[in-house]
């Protein structure tokens, strides 16, 4: 099997390369702009994996250079992360948002009606449920009202999804709900992109271990939580990776689907349970002050991740004590 990973060099995206590459599969193709990420990021999977990877430079909101992509290469399938992915940065460049990651989409469901064969796996987020009502939430927990202009690019997306595969009956799609990806690869070699500013939890707090930060900042001390502070269901990368894998596997034996899954743990873990984990295991001490909460947060959110398990044959076999480490690992990688 073929298959395209957009958004290759990014964080996910480089996990799932290195998971398919494990799995068997060796032609593989991928795509990036590097807006968040960095072209090196291939070496680093050459260097864990032996395997070279095709990839291209490439603007999925670019339909000329995307047409002449696929005109040139033959996809069975695609696994789909070009998207931008911060909420606080969503929040201030909405444009930009709904320009990258629904145009990005728009123009990949353009080519699979042309191209009904190849199956398409749509990276989505927890965040189309908003503040649900019960906890955990599963595959049919509605909609709820989103808290940025980035999950909204998630929902609008499941839905241009949903609506393509009503009419277009021969297509085969999936939409994978991540609840909070973390950690890093074993090697050391390959984890979140390394940025001066990162938007998520536990790169954040890694960054102050190191002498990056002076401190950092927990955002919300008053939820309605055991601790005042939010609560997620933090899942390995590597785990996620392998459900993208599987999930693949799962399309290319089923009949025509559009199907809906959540990856997540299970179980939920607060902002300060995951900072007080990551003293714990690395035997380090974390500088960090207690805030007020942030615009686009929502309060409490963890997976009912059943259907994956029954239906992929998925489950996460690493936990927050592997994320934490995992983190702490790549994060030391002084040739990074």
């Amino acid at each position: 099997m073929k298959v395209l990973v957009t958004g290759g060099a990014g964080y996910i995206g480089s996990h799932t390369i290195l998971a398919l590459l494990e799995r068997g599969y060796e032609e593989i193709y991928s795509i990036d702009n590097y807006l968040n990420s960095d072209e090196n990021t291939y070496k680093r999977i050459e260097k864990i994996s032996g395997k070279k990877i095709a990839h291209f430079n490439l603007d999925l909101a670019n339909t000329e250079q995307l047409n002449i992509f696929f005109d040139e290469h033959k996809v069975d399938g695609i696994i789909h992360f070009g998207a931008l992915k911060s909420v606080p940065e969503s929040v201030d460049s909405p444009l930009l948002y709904y320009h990258n990651n629904l145009n990005g989409l728009l123009n990949l469901v353009s080519v699979i009606k042309q191209r009904p064969e190849i199956m398409l796996i749509f990276s989505s987020s927890c965040s189309v449920y908003g503040n649900p009502d019960a906890l955990p939430v599963t595959e049919e927990t509605p909609f709820g009202v989103v808290e940025s202009p980035y999950a909204n690019t998630k929902k609008i997306g499941e839905e241009i999804l949903k609506d393509f595969s009503a009419a277009q009956q021969d297509s085969k799609l999936i939409s994978l709900r991540y609840f909070n990806p973390a950690g890093a690869h074993q090697s050391g070699l390959i984890g979140e992109t390394k940025t001066k500013r990162p938007n998520n939890l536990v790169p954040i707090i890694a960054q102050q271990a190191i002498g990056m930060r002076e401190s950092f900042t927990v955002f919300g001390t008053n939820y309605n939580t055991k601790d005042g502070s939010c609560i997620r269901d933090y899942v390995h990368v590597s785990d996620i990776a392998k459900a993208h894998v599987l999930a693949l596997e799962y399309l290319a034996e089923s009949q025509p689907t559009y199907e809906v899954f959540n990856l997540g743990s299970g179980t939920g873990s607060t902002t300060l349970e995951v900072v007080k984990a990551f003293e714990s295991v690395n035997q380090v001490s974390l500088n960090y002050a207690l805030g007020d909460r942030r615009a686009g947060d929502v309060e409490s959110i963890y997976a009912n991740n059943e259907k994956a398990k029954n239906l992929l044959k998925w489950k996460p076999e690493l936990g927050l004590e592997e994320i934490v480490a995992s983190a702490w690992k790549w994060q030391q990688n002084a040739d990074q």
